[in-house]
């Protein structure tokens, strides 16, 4: 379904839910009014540039404690899409789903599974892709999009077929092999970098500047089965981090 405008894809489609919608049943905007990101703050987004959208995602069998695997496979997906069109060796998976390219944001992630009894009654992947735009407004500390990178214009509904393709060859695949494709291409996977802890809140995983307080440097263990992080300080202690946890200094 595509609409012009819209407060918020994600928002729409869960009011207009019900269970005759179709798996990977989805709601396109050229704009949106009011769309979240993952730190809870809006998505910056110039109208009829990017691409914007909540797709439908129906596993009825799986268990309530496999949340963390939808995750890993919106973003799989999403990186084997845009391998295709971008320098592979600088695209990554930053934890928990967000797609960097170098240190910089190019698609935006927001999962949220609707629980029914111990199983998944449905998923709503709220998705934006940085595609078309060259200027940024706001204070989004870290936009990029695929245009500034190659200098080419993209067709918006081309590459959201190339992600619902893709997540028909990938969603049967055993939940080893996605952990093992999520951590192979993980931002940061390698080496020491800066990190920042933080109070547990209501807003997930955000990223800080450089020259913060009160940073540490860390370097990446493994992501568990249930999608925490873990982080080894220099001191060799390894810490267990959930989302609302941690930031990332950029």
């Amino acid at each position: 379904m595509y609409i012009s405008e819209t407060h918020s894809t994600s928002t729409l489609l869960r009011e207009s839910y019900n269970e005759q919608l179709p798996h990977f049943y989805y709601i396109r905007a050229d704009y949106q009014t009011t769309g979240r990101g993952q730190t809870g703050n809006s998505w910056e987004s110039e109208r009829g540039k990017n691409l914007l959208y909540s797709s439908l995602l129906k596993y009825p069998n799986l268990h309530a404690t496999e949340q963390w695997r939808l995750s890993m496979l919106v973003a799989i997906t999403w990186w084997e899409v845009l391998k295709k069109h971008l320098p592979q060796e600088h695209l990554t998976i930053k934890w928990p789903n967000d797609i960097y390219y170098q240190d910089k944001k190019l698609v935006g992630i927001l999962i949220e599974n609707i629980l029914q009894g111990i199983h998944i009654g449905y998923t709503i992947a709220g998705i934006g892709v940085n595609i078309n735009q060259t200027e940024w407004r706001s204070n989004a500390p870290n936009p990029i999009s695929m245009k500034e990178i190659t200098g080419k214009e993209y067709d918006i509904d081309s590459l959201l077929n190339e992600w619902i393709c893709t997540m028909k060859s990938w969603e049967n695949r055993k939940t080893e092999e996605l952990s093992s494709a999520y951590l192979q291409r993980l931002y940061r996977r390698e080496g020491w970098h800066e990190y920042v802890e933080r109070e547990v809140s209501i807003i997930p995983t955000a990223i800080a500047e450089k020259g913060t307080k009160d940073t540490f440097l860390a370097e990446i263990v493994t992501v568990t089965t249930q999608g925490e992080l873990i982080l080894r300080l220099q001191n060799r202690e390894e810490k267990k981090y959930h989302f609302k946890q941690i930031r990332f200094v950029v």
